[in-house]
């Protein structure tokens, strides 16, 4: 029997489109590469958040929340896509960001603050108990006669998960309408969900292909151990009969360089290479770090001529803006 995918809201532009990178593909000189385009699932709510926000959205509405809550970097693409989700929907957003109020209102806090964002700065340290200062903020938020909705990071749970779920779904019709077959699917990961969501529409829907996700931030062990808690939490919450053991989780490690939201001479080069040669926007934290990591896979042999390789552009456009200096 299909699986019976709950509510959710609309707020995505899908199908997002697959495009042949052909002239990338002859300057990396290796496999066939596509890119699946999520950088186009809308303007202001624009990546891959939107798709997990769908159904987070929608059980906030059917408990009568007013208020979402979440976190992540000051220039978290997630937070502002909650931000302006929350807009759209009617309800109030206040976002617990990492780092400091100093500095320009630029890229996705520019973003926040436009819609009416409440934003809450902590410090990395305080970062560390994200949730209990969320939960705090919630309880504020009740006392007030109000009603919020908690958003763990990135929108990374079992439920946000589904989003790529469906994902995969939509990508499977598309490659049987394209007449199409990938040997590899690859996306950055920065919190898990998304990676986590195609594994599950991997084997809801029995795809053959080998899914990698190459991270931006902290390990390859540590988002095997958290992915594979996503996957618990959905075998127990949606009664799906998953057996993945973390060794069949691949994530593809060496990649973060200065650490999460940090750029690379070669990554801010590459991005502009990208640009100038396909017209395609990668963004700093994300999409460039993972293009990045493809590229060098490509050049050590993982990813082979004679194959096809689809890349999962996750959005982060508004990111580039705030690193703007050093890219000229």
């Amino acid at each position: 029997m299909p699986f019976e995918f709950p509510e959710r809201v609309a707020l995505a532009h899908t199908p997002t489109p697959i495009e042949r990178l052909s002239r990338l593909e002859k300057l990396f000189e290796g496999p066939e590469l596509w890119v699946k385009r999520d950088d186009l699932t809308g303007t202001g709510i624009t990546g891959n958040k939107v798709r997990k926000l769908e159904f987070l959205c929608a059980e906030a509405q059917r408990e009568k929340c007013d208020v979402l809550i979440t976190c992540g970097g000051v220039q978290s693409n997630h937070a502002r896509a909650t931000a302006v989700a929350a807009a759209k929907l009617g309800m109030k957003s206040h976002l617990v960001l990492r780092n400091s109020s100093s500095g320009d209102v630029d890229g996705n806090l520019f973003i926040d603050r436009l819609v009416g964002a409440e934003v809450t700065f902590i410090t990395p340290k305080e970062y560390e108990q994200r949730d209990e200062i969320m939960a705090r903020i919630a309880d504020e938020w009740t006392a007030k006669g109000h009603r919020p909705y908690v958003i763990p990071e990135g929108g990374s749970n079992a439920l946000g998960a589904l989003g790529y779920a469906m994902a995969m779904e939509e990508c499977s019709r598309q490659l049987k309408s394209l007449k199409l077959e990938f040997d590899h699917i690859i996306c950055p990961v920065g919190s898990g969900g998304t990676l986590t969501g195609m594994i599950m529409g991997q084997w809801l829907y029995d795809l053959k292909v080998a899914l990698y996700g190459i991270n931006v931030c902290d390990n390859a062990e540590y988002f095997q151990e958290r992915i594979s808690g996503i996957l618990r939490e959905a075998r127990k919450l949606f009664g799906l009969q998953m057996n993945i053991a973390k060794k069949e989780i691949n994530v593809i490690d060496g990649y973060v360089g200065k650490g999460y939201a940090l750029s690379r001479q070669e990554e801010i080069d590459l991005i502009k290479t990208v640009a100038r040669v396909e017209g395609l926007i990668l963004d700093p934290v994300y999409t460039g770090k993972a293009m990045y990591g493809l590229m060098e896979e490509i050049r050590k042999g993982r990813f082979k001529k004679g194959e096809r390789v689809l890349f999962w552009h996750t959005g982060g456009i508004f990111g580039l803006f705030p690193k703007k200096s050093l890219f000229f």
